[in-house]
């Protein structure tokens, strides 16, 4: 009997939000010089700013000494391995599944070669309103967002196989 097919093939979208990711921080990189000089593209929405981040999201752990850096890294790597882990115990049909955990993997690999590359990450995504701002993230900051919540929500409203809940 053949073993089924797993969902480590999912890894192209994985290999796509890394080329996305890498391609556009090279493109702000070579654009948007110098660092923090809002480009507006929807005036009152959306800015290009190019900045760089020594730490996590939403900044945390910036002002540290550098050792962030390291941990980040660490952390990236070990995450990568237990998803990547998770889509070989996964059917390939379980898209549910395996869509969110590519994503997240193809992300956290995005900011870990910045974070490997120049010991920061590059974001450059600003979406802002009136006086409301979120902080500036990435493609790769995307992909472990929308995965992780799509994780979250597949998980709330998706039943176990036979259980009559698709």
């Amino acid at each position: 009997m053949s073993p089924k097919p797993n969902a480590l093939s999912w890894l192209w979208l994985s290999a796509a939000v890394i080329v996305l990711d890498q391609l556009s921080k090279w493109w702000a990189l070579a654009t948007l010089q110098p660092a923090g000089i809002s480009h507006p593209v929807i005036p009152g929405f959306l800015n290009w700013t190019l900045i760089y981040n020594p730490g996590a999201a939403f900044s945390f752990l910036t002002n540290a000494t550098g050792w962030q850096r390291w941990f980040f890294v660490l952390l990236a790597v070990v995450i990568s391995a237990v998803l990547v882990g998770w889509l070989r115990r996964t059917p390939r049909r379980d898209w549910r599944t395996a869509l969110p955990l590519a994503l997240i993997v193809g992300g956290a690999i995005g900011n870990l070669i910045d974070r490997l590359h120049a010991a920061q990450v590059t974001d450059f995504i600003h979406v802002y309103f009136r006086q409301w701002n979120y902080p500036v993230f990435n493609i790769a900051d995307c992909g472990i967002t929308v995965g992780a919540v799509m994780l979250i929500v597949f998980g709330l409203f998706t039943g176990k196989p036979g259980d009559g809940v698709r």
